[in-house]
């Protein structure tokens, strides 16, 4: 038998090696991938304590003391909060800032925690510093309610009437919608996410695509809710005439909003005329089918508009539309996908699957306009 010289040796050496270093890898890749959960469950628990009002009461930096004091933890509980926060801290929702006092003799008191741009959207006070929080929004989604049927999902895919039963309803033995409907708690919840969505996604809006509402003389916001886009219209453009159409419950709970009129109604049924009719996160609540049909509802409200005027402006996520093509963005993207898909069959689409639509609703043209994050805005025109 013949047996490999010197050189061959060496060169299965290091191709041996090679291939052990991608392997490494490959599996390192898997173990960050396999615990995804233990990030969003560490999230969870920061936010149960409140780990970020926490430290912005410390003043903007605060010590693991500092934090086992604020969150009313045991002394015991310091050496797992230190492991939490390293955590939170690798995955950059807090930063850390070492303190550079020589007579430091204790490791823990002088290292300190910071907020990042991300822990600020969690905060809850009532200052300007919270006008944009995302905790009402965040919060649900690591939630028992919602993350336990997600452990169903290869039960859900292998059933044939996947397509008439979310994973959600499967788990739980009512859908979504009847859950939030069922108690006021919950619809309270779920309008609060919204209105904490919108308030940011319409800042954005209105402060880098303000022609989008420009020569508008009359908005109907589609579903809207509590009113908070229809509201944040009428302050930048008071002359624009904006009705909120929801359900009646809906519009029955809805507080008044300056410049802003509500309306009961059902938009498979009728939705009424205007110059423009907004979609803000309604689409994708919806499979395709359901889509062309409030599409087509849309085109009879502004069919009677004048020529140019009419159109529809949906705020929705457009995957894979990122100029930038941001990695952190189009993942997000498209789990947001299967946590739409999971909780009401839903759907985040690609460009071309809106093209689809549209066209089938009896649409001939739209322009996307990308902001930074999971929406865009689309221009549909008749």
């Amino acid at each position: 038998m013949a047996h490999p010289g010197a050189g061959e040796h060496h060169e299965l050496q290091a191709r041996d090696t090679s291939d052990a270093g991608e392997l490494l890898q490959a599996r390192l890749h898997l173990w960050s991938h396999a615990l995804g959960y233990v990030k969003s469950m560490a999230l969870k628990c920061a936010l149960d304590l409140r780990i970020p009002d926490a430290i912005q009461r410390c003043g903007g930096a605060a010590t693991l003391a500092d934090l086992l004091s604020a969150t009313d933890l045991p002394p015991s509980s310091l050496p797992y909060l230190r492991r939490l926060m390293r955590a939170l801290t690798a995955s950059r929702i807090f930063a850390l800032r070492h303190d550079d006092d020589p007579a430091a003799d204790d490791a823990a008191a002088a290292v300190s925690y910071q907020l990042t741009a991300t822990s600020r959207l969690l905060l809850t006070g009532g200052d300007a510093s919270c006008r944009f929080s995302q905790l009402p929004t965040i919060s649900p989604l690591v939630q028992e309610g919602l993350v336990s049927p997600m452990l169903s999902m290869h039960d859900w895919l292998k059933r044939h009437d996947a397509a008439a039963t979310s994973l959600y309803e499967m788990a739980q033995g009512k859908g979504v919608w009847e859950t939030v409907q069922a108690s006021a708690a919950y619809r309270a919840a779920f309008h609060d996410s919204m209105d904490a969505d919108t308030r940011l996604v319409m800042h954005a809006v209105l402060g880098r695509s303000p022609g989008v509402f420009q020569g508008l003389t009359s908005l109907v916001d589609v579903g809207g809710g509590r009113g908070t886009a229809a509201a944040a219209i009428a302050r930048a453009f008071p002359h624009i005439e904006c009705t909120v159409m929801d359900l009646p419950h809906v519009v029955a709970e809805a507080p008044a909003a300056a410049g802003v009129v509500f309306l009961a109604g059902d938009m498979f049924d009728h939705i009424p005329s205007a110059d423009a009719l907004l979609l803000k996160w309604i689409l994708h609540d919806w499979d395709d089918a359901n889509c062309i049909k409030i599409m087509q509802k849309c085109m009879e409200a502004i069919s009677s508009r004048k020529e140019g005027r009419g159109k529809v402006i949906i705020i929705d996520t457009v995957i894979g539309i990122d100029p930038n093509d941001d990695t952190i963005c189009r993942e997000a993207q498209v789990l947001c996908d299967l946590q739409i898909m999971a909780a009401s069959n839903g759907a985040e689409r690609e460009e071309h699957e809106w093209r689809r639509i549209f066209i089938e609703a009896g649409f001939r043209d739209y322009k996307v306009t990308w902001i930074p994050g999971l929406q865009s805005i689309i221009e549909v025109y008749p």
